[in-house]
């Protein structure tokens, strides 16, 4: 498996893996290849990750700004994360995620936050403490993890193309 930032070539397949990955997932509108587009079109994919293997493009993770409390501060958001239904289970999510993180430690970031199962992002370090708010979303799905200095508070706000996906 390779982890690469993703190029002009890797668009449709990206799509195409986003939009599998989701079929079958109750708890989403299915917006999730738009957002990844949205953020591609409006300048804001600050990093965009495929994992490539022999079979083609079997992963995706996605990273935007956030603004917190109306600051833009040096955070990101972390997804959409896609992973081909045949390859799920396989640890590709897992590598996506670890190597952008990586990235953002590395670039001297402040932070990452997600929206997501704690049982799977908390393994990466993310926590949910109640500092952050989204909207009407359980605050145990707010995740954040600090890089530099502590998680700051109020409320989160993503990318303009998470609009797609309303309320």
């Amino acid at each position: 498996m390779l982890i690469r930032p993703e190029t002009l070539s890797d668009e449709s397949e990206i799509q195409r893996v986003t939009i599998m990955a989701f079929a079958a997932h109750s708890h989403t509108n299915h917006t999730e290849a738009e957002i990844v587009r949205a953020l591609r079109a409006d300048g804001d994919l600050t990093l965009s990750l495929v994992s490539e293997m022999k079979d083609g493009v079997a992963g995706h993770v996605a990273f935007s700004p956030v603004a917190i409390d109306g600051r833009h501060a040096d955070w990101f958001g972390l997804g959409p994360l896609s992973v081909r239904p045949d390859r799920q289970r396989q640890g590709i999510g897992s590598a996506l995620v670890a190597r952008g993180l990586e990235h953002f430690r590395a670039r001297g970031a402040d932070g990452c936050v997600v929206l997501g199962d704690p049982g799977f992002y908390g393994r990466f370090g993310f926590v949910s403490d109640g500092a952050l708010r989204y909207g009407s979303v359980p605050m145990r799905f707010i995740q954040a993890i600090a890089f530099d200095g502590d998680t700051p508070s109020g409320e989160l706000r993503y990318a303009r193309a998470f609009d797609i996906a309303g309320p």
